[in-house]
């Protein structure tokens, strides 16, 4: 299991790489970059990594078609041109973004502390662009955690494959 940032992940990669040593390699979604991790540990080194998520990575070239990862990509060309987008962070706050346009349309006029609070816990099978297919915002009024879902992808030929069911968290009924 690595649970260690981009940098220090890479770093692991390549090492068991260069041991020959074969485990089932675990990592965390914080360290699963294409681009700032992936790569730089070396591609055929990452091969068959696991890890679960719930975002997107804007730098893996299976979502380049995606509808709503044309529309992050557009938003990144307009207003941070030039971004690394093997950032993840970029990702995440355009997700955190949408989800607080979403409280705030709910809201409508009535933009007191109370009801956009009130509207944040009542989010309902929200998605914003960037979200793995199938995995939604859900928030109630005894349940604050927006993302309660992942996905399990492994490393292979260069780019993240999902695979299995959407694991859940979510309380049953």
């Amino acid at each position: 299991m690595n649970i260690s940032t981009p940098k220090f992940a890479a770093q692991a990669i390549k090492k068991i790489a260069e041991l020959g040593w074969k485990p089932m390699h675990l990592m965390t979604d914080v360290s699963v970059s294409i681009g700032a991790v992936m790569k730089p540990a070396g591609l055929e080194a990452s091969e068959g990594v696991l890890s679960a998520g719930y975002l997107k990575d804007a730098s893996d070239p299976q979502w380049k078609d995606d509808a709503g990862m044309k529309k992050f990509m557009a938003f990144i060309e307009k207003y941070v041109p030039g971004a690394n987008i093997s950032d993840a962070n970029l990702v995440y706050g355009y997700a955190a973004a949408q989800t607080m346009v979403q409280v705030l349309k709910q809201a409508g006029d009535n933009l007191t502390r109370e009801n956009v609070m009130k509207q944040a816990a009542s989010l309902k099978d929200f998605t914003p662009d960037t979200l793995i297919p199938g995995i939604t915002i859900n928030t109630s009024a005894t349940d604050f955690a927006p993302i309660e879902q992942l996905k399990m992808w492994r490393f292979k030929s260069g780019q993240w494959e999902l695979f299995g069911p959407i694991i859940s968290a979510e309380p049953s009924g």
